[in-house]
């Protein structure tokens, strides 16, 4: 008895020991060799600190500059990306900084940039998520490699296809012909324009490529929401990937809740479909972004097929990012039309000229310049 007991101790000790050796392998030896190697090629940055690397001075630094007023001319760089903004005056347009134990290599020298983008030979990988992000982006076409990218880019390529765009134009006319009519009844009003673009793109992205009605859809965006602020809450904050796995903290445990609601909500809305394909309500799946994905996901060819994680991933991709980059594109040309009363004038100028008194047509928003400039902040 007395000898089982002393190789239960002895295995326990080694599994520590190992474990001890892996952690600091991984947290301590690793970057400091990476930092020596990048310093010794010119690239310094700022001093790594131990497991946590330089995530808490990133906390610090973003919170004091949200937390200064902001007037309309000044520049939001050092507001949004405080810390990119300090190390490239302090250590050059080329540094190091770290996310825990992982190096992040900030590059700001146009020709590096165009190498990195051109990556014809796959050297430069896509970043790897951690956990509680992977909850809210999944693993959809933004963050896949490989064959399994190209797949989800031939679906997306043929979703957003000219003829295709061009098909959704009625329902994103009908969409903001509601929204202004409901503004009309508002006269004299303050209207938070932000909110209203959140809802008008939700309803769009609802209806073109989901096929949905707004209300399945704002449940998914709800959702998308919570776990968008648990996943920004975190973003600075060092995860231990095995001790994740003892301990859950409360924002990962309310994240897979989250996820969990955001996946049957999906799913119910691909239920849907198929019943009216099964029910002989409709010859296919159909031809919108969801239609193409379920098609996909029936696929007898095991090598095109998706599993039911890949749809719902790639569902999530579109909702956060369709949204996000529109809701926010819209918000930015409307602010600055209000800043910029001649710009305003040329643009209205300019949508008269091109329509007169039509609904847009696809042909004719081509030919929109004035609002692609507010569009790319080139307005002087």
């Amino acid at each position: 008895m007395s000898g089982l007991m002393e190789l239960v101790i002895l295995v326990a000790c080694c599994f520590f020991l190992v474990t001890l050796i892996k952690f600091l392998y991984d947290y301590l030896w690793i970057p400091l060799r990476i930092q020596h190697i990048l310093n010794s090629q010119g690239i310094k940055g700022p001093p790594i600190r131990f497991i946590h690397g330089n995530n808490k001075e990133i906390a610090k630094m973003k919170q004091e500059a949200l937390g200064k007023p902001v007037a309309w001319t000044d520049d939001l760089f050092p507001r949004l990306q405080p810390h990119i903004y300090s190390w490239i005056n302090r250590y050059g347009k080329n540094f190091v900084y770290w996310d825990g134990a992982r190096a992040e290599l900030v590059i700001s020298e146009p020709e590096l940039v165009k190498e990195v983008l051109k990556n014809s030979k796959n050297i430069f990988q896509k970043v790897k998520l951690p956990e509680i992000s992977r909850k809210l982006m999944g693993n959809g076409l933004a963050f896949t490699e490989g064959e399994k990218w190209a797949k989800y880019r031939k679906l997306a390529n043929h979703t957003f296809h000219g003829e295709s765009l061009k098909n959704m134009t009625p329902a994103m006319i009908a969409s903001v012909e509601t929204m202004l009519e409901k503004w009309n009844g508002q006269e004299g009003q303050e209207i938070e324009v932000f909110q209203e673009f959140r809802l008008l793109t939700s309803e769009v992205i609802s209806k073109t490529a989901f096929g949905s009605s707004y209300l399945e859809g704002e449940k998914i965006f709800a959702l998308l929401y919570k776990l968008k602020i648990l996943v920004s809450r975190n973003m600075s904050k060092t995860t231990i990937p095995f001790i994740n796995k003892l301990w859950k903290s409360a924002d990962l445990l309310e994240s897979e809740k989250l996820a969990k609601g955001i996946q049957d909500c999906v799913m119910k809305i691909v239920k849907k479909r198929e019943d009216q394909v099964v029910n002989g309500e409709a010859d296919s799946f159909g031809n919108d972004f969801l239609g193409l994905l379920v098609n996909a996901y029936h696929d007898l060819d095991q090598k095109n097929r998706l599993s039911l994680q890949d749809l719902v991933d790639e569902c999530k991709t579109f909702y956060i990012s369709g949204q996000e980059t529109v809701n926010s594109l819209l918000g930015w040309i409307v602010l600055h039309l209000a800043i910029y009363g001649d710009w305003q004038e040329k643009a209205r100028r300019e949508v008269i000229d091109i329509f007169g008194n039509q609904n847009p047509h696809l042909e004719g928003i081509t030919k929109l310049k004035t609002v692609s400039k507010l569009s790319n902040q080139d307005i002087k």
